[in-house]
């Protein structure tokens, strides 16, 4: 016979303890020390991450009303998707600012912590907005419906750091050394604090899941508006985010459709949060089954055009990122 388990704030406390447990054991055991992350190691942890995404969708099964595992899945696969866009722009800047990669994983450490604690804010925000008024959804949906048709139009115009009003503000308050210290993110510079260029990074790397959030959190709560599954979900997305970058950011060629899939899933999402206004309701496995369809049909059109794109002459010179 099922028990059901009500979520008490224990429960939230214990999830966070196990999430800052995992993260203290990642960076503190197995990433003391800087050094580049191989395509075996970022497999491995991306299998690891995955499996306990799906042993807490088990678990929710067993303990939880039912329908609320098939949510769990459904938003913790559309904020995996969603940050695949997100591990691209990563490699963008990354590859900007000429980071090591041996420091590579420290600063994604860091700024995946920080969306952390991002994203919880606005999700507690964005649930409180809804149940105070209930019409924001509807807001949401159109939100996502004018997103998701502006990336199938709007191209990216690349990474601009000058651009940033953070990276702007940091640069007023703070000197900035023109060389990296390692993994610091604070050095010495003519006898005074200074940020280092990682700092800066972090501070784009942070304003960029910014962005993507006011996508993907409007995104899951059309799925759900259980604070708890859409918190758990969101947070098992992320912490996978690290390793997905390591193993997708040298094949971004691969994934050249992968953008208009996205953009497909978020209007789709949109409009399901619209129909609402009619009373017409999509089931959360139907749009389980629509969102994966979506993704691996991007995927599978990106990796068949790029076997298929001609062959780039052997006397061309790769474009230099820049400074």
């Amino acid at each position: 016979m099922l028990i059901i388990v009500e979520i008490t704030p224990w429960h939230w406390a214990g999830f966070i303890a196990c999430v800052i447990f995992f993260l203290a054991l990642d960076l503190g055991v197995f990433h003391r020390d800087a050094r580049v992350v191989r395509f075996r190691e970022a497999m491995g942890w991306s299998f690891l991450w995955f499996s306990l995404a799906m042993a807490f969708a088990g678990l929710i099964k067993a303990t939880r009303p039912k329908g609320e595992a098939i949510e769990f899945v459904t938003g913790y696969l559309i904020e995996l998707s969603l940050s695949m866009d997100n591990v691209f722009v990563i490699a963008l800047i990354l590859a900007y600012f000429r980071v090591p990669k041996e420091q590579q994983h420290r600063v994604l450490f860091w700024g995946i912590l920080g969306a952390l604690f991002m994203r919880g804010a606005m999700i507690g925000l964005g649930a409180a907005l809804i149940r105070q008024f209930h019409w924001t959804l509807y807001v949401m949906g159109g939100f996502l419906v004018f997103t998701g048709i502006k990336m199938l139009f709007v191209d990216d115009d690349g990474v601009h750091p000058e651009k940033n009003l953070f990276i702007r503000l940091a640069k007023k308050l703070f000197p900035v050394s023109h060389d990296f210290d390692g993994q610091r993110f604070v050095t010495q510079l003519n006898g005074r604090r200074a940020l280092t260029p990682l700092a800066l990074v972090l501070v784009m790397v942070e304003t960029t899941d910014l962005i993507f959030a006011v996508d993907s959190i409007p995104a899951i709560f059309a799925v759900t508006q259980n604070t708890f599954i859409v918190f758990t979900s969101n947070v098992f997305a992320i912490l996978g985010l690290r390793s997905l970058y390591f193993l997708l950011a040298g094949a971004i060629g691969y994934f050249r459709y992968l953008k208009v899939g996205l953009a497909i899933v978020l209007a789709f999402i949109g409009a399901k949060m619209l129909l609402g206004i009619w009373d017409v309701q999509i089931r959360t496995g139907v749009s389980l089954a629509v969102v994966v369809t979506l993704i691996l049909v991007s995927m599978a059109a990106s990796i068949w055009a790029a076997r298929h794109a001609p062959a780039v002459p052997t006397d061309a010179n790769p474009a230099e990122p820049p400074l």
